[in-house]
Formats: structure tokens, sequence, C-alpha cells
């Protein structure tokens, strides 16, 4: 019997999480994190109705339920940094920063230090471990069901995280969740998955930013008008701000130019947004920082498979490992390669590890490339 604790959205896959470990024999706490200062929250991450009905499951199963306030390291390491790279000219993933800092950071060194043998999540992902010469070694993998998989989320995990997360639905497809949910009578069975970025309301960034920056009151230029220009610098109408741009955009340009462009880059300097046809935001190479490995790098230089966003097909490519970054060629130029989005790289079902798009190759100059 180990001491394991829940981390508890109110939806269904943390719930049946919690069902499967209790059902197993161990001794299961439920914690339900308040990520917003404010009451009720807008989304998924520790509003009123999910926190109420993470206690409701918790009472179903017999298992304790309590609230942690993390509220402020939310503030710090996910909302101000989102907010900073919009400004910058980015496109960040919060939902990969609440898991670095917050979920398996955060939470993980608290409920260690409370006596807790692992943390467990409903994340749809796997850990393998691996007897070796040197003792065990963990591995990370996609889960069974390849439409729900979450890994491309949680690359940042290393041995230390790996050795003390469970992720008890990531053998088993989402029907499967949701049967094994009715079959315990858990009140959230058929409860909806939240797409939203839990913090911003009604998933309207462009609002969310200019509210927050009304707010402080500090200067932001990218929030204001702006020109739009094609890539040879024609001049084709305004924009709202460039910061509410991101590369592979077309909604939202209001052109009327024969043809549908896309953003291809965004200038936060000059608050100006770039744009073209599609096969414009195409890109063959990119660099990334900030990079984290599951075990350690492979080699100085490898093939692999990258993902450059959530819901993109892993593509491959080849990786250059530098003393603090990486260079990726990719094997066929990919659509709208993002800053500030995540490249996490692949050999098959396992995760090597993964960073942050810092650079990437300019419009005309995209090219397949043969290894």
């Amino acid at each position: 019997m180990r001491n394991i604790v829940v981390a508890m959205s109110g939806g269904v896959d943390s719930s049946v999480a919690a069902a499967l470990l209790k059902e197993q024999g161990h001794r299961v706490i439920g914690v339900t994190l308040r990520l917003l200062r404010q009451e009720g929250g807008f989304g998924c991450c520790g509003s009123t109705r999910d926190t109420d009905d993470a206690r409701t499951v918790c009472a179903r199963l017999g298992i304790p339920h309590y609230v942690l306030d993390f509220s402020d390291v939310f503030r710090e390491r996910i909302m101000d940094p989102f907010e900073k790279s919009y400004l910058a000219g980015e496109t960040p993933n919060p939902c990969i920063a609440c898991n670095r800092y917050v979920k398996f950071s955060a939470l993980l060194e608290k409920a260690v230090a409370l006596g807790a043998d692992a943390v467990a999540t409903g994340h749809y992902a796997r850990v393998v471990r691996e007897e070796t010469d040197r003792g065990p070694r963990y591995q990370l993998y996609r889960s069974v069901d390849r439409r729900k998989d979450q890994s491309y989320v949680l690359h940042h995990l290393g041995q230390k995280e790996l050795s003390k997360i469970i992720f008890p639905v990531g053998e088993m497809a989402k029907p499967d969740v949701r049967e094994a949910a009715r079959r315990w009578g858990l009140p959230v069975a058929d409860k909806r998955d939240s797409q939203e970025i839990c913090f911003v309301p009604g998933a309207d960034t462009a609002a969310y930013l200019a509210f927050r920056y009304r707010e402080t009151g500090v200067e932001a230029p990218a929030l204001g008008p702006g020109e739009i220009r094609d890539i040879s610098g024609r001049l084709l109408g305004q924009h709202k701000g460039a910061a509410f741009y991101t590369r592979g955009q077309r909604h939202g340009l209001n052109l009327s130019v024969g043809k549908p462009m896309y953003v291809v880059d965004v200038d936060p300097a000059t608050n100006t947004v770039v744009v073209g046809p599609d096969e414009e935001t195409l890109s063959g190479r990119f660099s990334v920082k900030d990079v984290h490995w599951t075990l350690e790098a492979p080699f100085v230089e490898f093939d692999a498979e990258v993902k450059i966003r959530s819901r993109h097909e892993a593509a491959p490519c080849r990786v250059l490992v530098r003393e603090d970054a990486l260079d990726v060629e990719l094997r066929e130029p990919q659509r709208a390669v993002t800053p500030g989005q995540s490249a996490v790289f692949y050999d098959g079902d396992r995760v090597l590890g993964g960073g942050t798009i810092s650079v990437f190759e300019k419009p005309n100059t995209a090219r397949a490339v043969s290894f």
C-alpha cells in the first residue's frame, strides 16, 4: 500500500485515476489546487464548480479531499510569463508551464514533504520503469489512446519527477474511462472536457491581455493598432495589436487582397504583422532553448520525430545538440513553427525531451532536406 496524492481537477480523468488507485488498495488523498486568486475562476482549474465536483467524487469514493492554495506561484510562474511572452511576439503554452512549476514541482514537493509516496494525475501518458545495472530509470511514453495523448505537455519531466508520478488512465481509452466512472457511480462521468486556458475568460486571449495591461497601467505598444504588411513590405491594412496574432493565423486580419492571407511573422518592436500566402508559413529549420531531457541528450546529433504543437502530427527531423540549445532540421518544412510553443522529440512512442522554440526559418527559405 502506498500513500498517493491525486490532483483532482473535478473532471472525469482525475476522478477515475483516484478510483483506480483506491481499487488497487492504495491510501488515496484527493487534492484540488486553487490557482486563481479571485473566487470562482474562469475555467477548469480551481473554479468553484470544479472544486465542488472533486469534493463530491472524493466523498463518493470515501477518500479525504483538500484544497491547496497555489495562486501565488501560479501568478508568478504561469500568468505573468504568459502575458510577457505574448508581448514579445511569442505564443506560449501555459498548460506546460503549469505542469512544470505547479503540479509536478510545487505540489509534488509539498506532497512528498507531507509523507506521500507519489502524486497521480489524470493525464493521458505512461511512465515505464526499467531496471538497469545502475538502478531503475524511468521513461515517459505516449498514452494508449493516441487521440487523447498528453505526453507533449509533460516533456519537461526528468528522472526525479518520473520516479514519483503515476498516470493511472494512460493505459485506457477515453470511452473506457467514462464507462469506468459510470460503473463507480461518479457524477462527472459525462462531464465535458475543458479545452480552454483556465485563467482566460471565454478563451479570448486578446481581451484578457488588453484588460490585464489596462489594469496594471503598463504601456504595451503591441496591444495597440499597427500595420499589416506583406513579406515584400507592402502596406495592406491595419491590425488591432501585434500581440493578438500568431503565426499561421488567418482569422481577424480583415484583408481584401483577392486571396487568403496568413500571419507569417509578428514584430512586437515595430508592432507590425507580416502576412503572406499559406506556403509562406512553412519553415524547415528552427532553434530550441530551455531544453530538458527525460534521461539525457541521446547524442550530439540524432534523428527523431518532433511535435511543434500539441495537436501537431510528429514530423521526422534531425537534431543537433549545442551547449544550451538545439538546432532542428525538418525532413519536410512544417507550417507555423511558432516561437513560444514547445518542440517535443519522440523516438516512436517514447518521449526524449523538448524545449521552447526560439528562432524559426524565415519565409522564402523553407525547403525539404534529405538526411
